[in-house]
């Protein structure tokens, strides 16, 4: 996968259409590829929406100190 300095949105591509008239291409665009292509095509849309920050993809350790009493 790429990594997210690589990914950046294009902006001045843009089109308006009815929810109701879905073309049937991008129905037959996505049924074309193998579920790994869409995972991964779903995984670049996650990282382009919410960032990607390869410091914070590990979970975080939490330690805490009890003391006997």
């Amino acid at each position: 996968m790429r990594q997210g300095n690589e990914l950046r949105v294009d902006r001045s591509a843009f089109s308006v259409v009815s929810r109701d008239d879905e073309p049937d291409d991008n129905k037959r665009y996505w049924r074309s590829k193998t579920p790994y292509e869409r995972l991964e095509a779903v995984e670049m849309t996650r990282q382009i929406l919410y960032g990607y920050d390869p410091a914070t993809t590990r979970l975080q350790r939490v330690l805490e100190i009890a003391t006997r009493a």
